[in-house]
């Protein structure tokens, strides 16, 4: 989805440079100021395919995680990252829609749409944060911390290990030291005890992921707090572009600007 959205995005640049390079007073002498002008077929379509693609992104997302619309067909997690593409391609569209003339109301509907989208890459990142199960449902803390390993079971299930040397990983993997230093220490000590390659990286793979679980066990309250708070920020701005947008319409198709209908 990444790669389509740059591939995309290089396309629209591409096919319009000349013009959005032309300053605004010599666009209406450019060749394809009728084509690439926000009114224009090419221009307004952009416009109308973007906006279609946030309100589909924006509906079937808030249908899934509300009313449970096709729950047993698509995963959350999926349906966030394809929320996500629309609403990333779709703002896109639209930036190109404008021809990059800013004005009026259209300038408050673009800034409200720069907000959601600034928005929705910080809520983005907070909610990956969050544990969740394959299906995309936050984790409970109780429910994180059960799936932590017992790591002295796991060695012991595993490999064939001096109790002593044992003791000494377990001890590393518990210290509350920086990671790297831990992850450094631990390496000598399996190079000295001469462990088997396999057995190597089972071991640090085991430290590391339970690292990494003992992390997120530990800001995952923070995480869910600052994600309630998030939408906060993130619905108001939403519904102002939402407004203002279809103030936008009602205006064009006031003038007469139906592209091809």
């Amino acid at each position: 989805m990444i790669l389509a959205t740059l591939v995309v995005t290089a396309y629209l640049i591409y096919s319009g440079y000349t013009y959005y390079n032309t300053t605004l007073e010599e666009r209406f002498y450019h060749p394809r100021h009728l084509w690439f002008k926000p009114s224009g077929l090419y221009g307004q379509g952009l416009g109308v395919i973007g906006t279609l693609m946030i309100l589909f992104g924006v509906s079937i997302y808030i249908a899934r995680k509300r009313y449970n619309f096709m729950s047993k067909r698509i995963r959350l997690k999926y349906l966030l990252e394809f929320h996500i593409f629309l609403c990333t391609l779709g703002p896109i569209l639209i930036l190109f829609h404008t021809a990059f003339k800013f004005g009026g109301v259209v300038s408050i509907a673009f800034w409200s749409m720069v907000a959601v989208v600034l928005s929705g890459v910080i809520g983005r990142f907070i909610y990956i944060q969050i544990p969740r199960s394959i299906e995309g449902q936050e984790l409970t803390l109780n429910e994180v911390k059960g799936m932590k390993t017992d790591l002295a079971v796991a060695l012991d299930a595993y490999i064939e290990i001096d109790e002593e040397v044992k003791f000494e990983i377990l001890t590393l993997a518990n210290a509350e030291t920086s990671s790297s230093k831990n992850m450094k220490t631990l390496k000598c000590l399996l190079a000295n005890e001469e462990f088997v390659k396999d057995d190597k990286n089972y071991i640090l793979k085991l430290i590391k992921d339970d690292a990494i679980l003992s992390r997120k066990i530990a800001r995952l309250q923070t995480m869910q707090k600052l994600f309630k708070n998030w939408h906060v920020a993130h619905m108001p701005f939403a519904l102002i572009m939402l407004v203002i947008v279809i103030i936008h319409i009602a205006i064009t198709v006031a003038f007469g600007y139906k592209w091809i209908f």
